[in-house]
């Protein structure tokens, strides 16, 4: 063992710091092996994973930085890993330092005598103790291993798995059919396209995920690109091409892929496409663009027209509403509309409020509130406003809900609480018919029993009362300005008041020079001292004019109507007599007979006109039957000239061929050539409905390749391909019918009947 003396001669101050910075980097490398050990290890988990299952790279590339974050985390408090924190960290662990291995460290001003005998003190034991044990602060590296351990298990048993294929390499079923089979066949083997691949990525906005579709027709979204790419079993010239749409685009080579081709195509419309390559051409198949549809707003609460009463009522309306699209929404927004004022100064602003509190996540289906505080808008008593609901969608499609009305009640059209105690009926004015007053009589006679005296007078008079409005209404036709027989009591009917019946009507009415009971005033002429200076000229007026002060004149009715008139007025006064004085059981048969009369009246004023119509005139059989006469007797025709429809060659052309086939004839390869037009012709109309005209058209492409190699035809195909064709045709125009010639029997039986 070492002298301590002579070790402390050979430790000195500088080799003492020396050391110290060694145990300080030692540390630092230490701690960043044991983070970037699990870091490495999931690093490459995440790489095999990516190369397995190329579709979840965005998720695992999220996963990638995670885990980089996670190292920077725990790496980030060694920048202060200084030398007086690794000296207190070596106080810490060995006691023998004394707490004072910081004296080792290079400081401003000169230490005093006993800190140098302590910094040589603690030299000397820190040279001990890297002699005796290496002098090394403890990392641990147990969970770092554990963690490495199973992730590269992992990741061994990840890259043990058998490769897997991408998922845009599974072909799509297509059928191909030789274009041309009067080519030779040569000694090497047909070039062919063996695999097709399709791969559909949706546009951004409808954060749908790229996919492969099972068939060959398929549907996508509006704008969505779709990759054709194609492997030919040997690589020929010219190269692949795609017929889409009435466009023929060829394929490009794929870099670094011998006998690979590829496209990339973005549609707008529904279209057809098919394959052509060394000679072979595929079926038709149909791709369908599905447009992105519109947002939809609906607006729950409140109702389409909102009223604030002015008086015990919150001015404020809550607003609910439900926005609705197939891919998502981006923004909402509610459009205030606030009127203020009346007549010409009535004033206009706009308010807006944005409801894309809940759209961070772009929903396809949301529910929005907002609250309409009508004092806050600026509103008071009288004034209005409008709002509706605004939405975009994803595409920056804009939709709208219809217009709502809120208004807040004027508080001087509403009745105040005082004008409700006064006795004053603010109501409009109304009637009640005869017929009201006979129901609400019978009803206060049913609940007689119940009500006390004074319910029953009020209840009968309020009766008498609508008895004499309707008296005093019906008293102006008949032109009564004012109420006849005012302060006279109506006695009980007489013999000489007896009611004018049905047959009344055609009595002449009272002469005026004869007392009646219907006048309460007489017709004598004045004294001739007080005649008018121009009374002869209005004695020659008088016939001509309408006098309103006379209710005998004061309208243009018929005097039996107004007879009728007179005795409907009779009965209602002796009516609201009785129930004026509290007998409505014996108002009741004059209220019958008063509803009576009125009816007979309705009916009398009635004008009845004849319903014209077209008369047909009768037919002269007399003249005309048995005659033999045929001139006229033909059916009659319109002749209209219209411009022939399209002939189709081509299409008549093919259903002849289709019929010759049917009937047994062999089919030759030339004979393919009049099916191609048919076959193009066939493909527009099934543009607009694929499901009913797409199979006829690959039927007639079946059985253009039929003929083209002398095979026999598809019998189903040719009955398919004959009924969609036959659709294509022009309706044929109708012609007239010859007029029928009688035959040698008839025309000497017409003969005989001349004779």
């Amino acid at each position: 063992m070492t002298h301590p003396v002579a070790f402390r001669e050979e430790t000195d101050l500088p080799t003492a710091r020396q050391l110290l910075r060694g145990v300080g980097r030692s540390y630092l490398q230490r701690r960043v092996a044991a983070v970037l050990l699990p870091t490495l290890a999931a690093g490459l988990l995440l790489v095999l994973l990516a190369r397995y299952w190329p579709a979840a790279s965005p998720g695992l590339a999220l996963a990638c930085m995670a885990v980089v974050g996670v190292a920077l985390w725990q790496l980030w408090p060694l920048r202060r890993l200084t030398a007086a924190a690794v000296a207190r960290r070596l106080d810490r662990q060995f006691a023998e330092l004394e707490d004072s291995t910081g004296l080792l460290l290079p400081s401003a001003s000169a230490p005093n005598l006993l800190a140098q005998l302590q910094q040589q003190r603690v030299a000397a034991r820190l040279g001990h103790l890297h002699a005796a044990s290496g002098l090394q602060l403890p990392v641990s590296f147990k969970n770092s291993l554990w963690l490495s351990a199973l992730l590269l298990a992992g990741a061994g048993m990840l890259a043990a798995l058998p490769p897997r294929a991408a998922p845009v390499v599974a072909g799509v079923p297509v059928r191909f059919s030789p274009a041309n089979p009067a080519v030779k066949p040569t000694a090497l083997p047909p070039a062919r396209l063996d695999r097709v691949q399709l791969v559909v990525v949706p546009p951004a906005y409808t954060r749908l995920a790229a996919f492969t579709p099972t068939g060959a027709s398929f549907s996508c979204p509006l704008g969505a690109q779709v990759r054709w790419r194609v492997h030919a079993s040997r690589v020929v010239a010219p190269a692949p091409v795609l017929e889409i749409g009435g466009r023929r685009v060829a394929l490009a080579p794929v870099a670094g892929q011998p006998g690979e081709f590829a496209t990339e195509q973005t549609l707008a419309a529904s279209t057809l496409y098919r394959l052509r390559y060394a000679g072979q051409v595929s079926d038709d198949y149909a791709i369908e663009v599905r447009p992105d549809q519109l947002p939809t707003v609906r607006i729950q609460t409140p109702k389409a027209y909102t009223l604030i009463a002015a008086v015990g009522t919150r001015p404020e309306v809550p607003i609910r509403a439900s926005l609705h699209d197939d891919y998502g929404l981006r923004s909402a927004e509610l459009v205030i509309t606030v009127a203020q004022g009346e007549g010409e100064a009535v004033k206009f602003h706009e308010v807006r409020r944005n409801l894309s509190a809940g759209l961070g996540s772009q929903p396809p289906q949301i529910e929005v509130v907002s609250l309409l505080n009508l004092p806050k808008l600026g509103l008071t008593y009288g004034d209005e406003l409008y709002f509706y609901i605004r939405a975009v969608d994803n595409h920056g499609q804009l939709a709208r809900s219809d217009a709502f009305l809120v208004q807040w009640q004027d508080t001087a059209a509403a009745t105040s609480a005082l004008d409700m105690g006064m006795g004053v009926n603010t109501a409009p004015a109304y009637f009640r018919s005869e017929r009201q007053i006979i129901i609400d009589t019978e009803k206060l006679l049913a609940e007689k029993a119940k009500l006390t005296t004074a319910e029953f007078t009020n209840r009968c008079n309020a009766l008498g009362f609508d008895q004499q409005s309707l008296r005093l209404r019906y008293g102006k036709f008949l032109g009564e300005e004012a109420e006849k027989g005012l302060g006279t009591t109506a006695g009980p009917p007489t013999a000489d008041d007896a009611l004018p019946t049905a047959e009344d009507a055609t009595a002449p009415a009272p002469a005026h020079n004869e007392p009646s009971g219907d006048h309460d005033h007489d017709h004598a002429a004045p004294p001739a001292r007080n005649a008018s200076p121009t009374a002869e000229t209005d004695a020659l007026m008088d016939p001509y004019m309408h006098k309103h002060d006379d209710a005998e004149t004061a309208d243009f009715l018929e005097p039996a109507v107004k007879v009728k008139l007179h005795a409907v007025l009779d009965e209602m006064w002796a009516a609201e007599l009785r129930l004026r004085t509290n007998q409505p059981a014996a108002a009741r048969p004059f209220e019958y007979r008063a509803l009576r009369l009125l009816k007979e009246v309705q009916q009398q004023t009635r004008a009845y006109v004849r319903k014209a119509g077209f008369v047909q005139p009768p037919l002269p059989e007399a003249t005309v039957r048995l005659t033999g006469e045929l001139k006229g007797a033909a059916a009659p025709h319109v002749q209209e000239n219209r411009p022939a429809p399209p002939a189709q060659p081509a299409v008549r052309a093919a259903l002849r061929w289709l019929a010759a086939t049917q009937a047994g004839q062999p089919g030759r390869a030339a004979d393919a050539a009049q099916l191609e037009p048919a076959g193009t012709a066939l493909a527009q109309l099934a543009l607009q409905k694929p499901g009913a005209y797409l199979p006829a058209l690959r039927a007639l492409r079946q059985l253009a390749a039929d003929a083209r190699a002398g095979r026999q035809p598809c019998a189903s195909c040719l009955s398919t391909a004959q009924r969609a064709l036959t659709d294509l045709l022009p309706a044929p125009t109708p012609t007239a019918a010859p007029a029928p010639t009688p035959d040698r029997l008839a025309r000497r039986y017409f003969e005989a009947l001349g004779q």
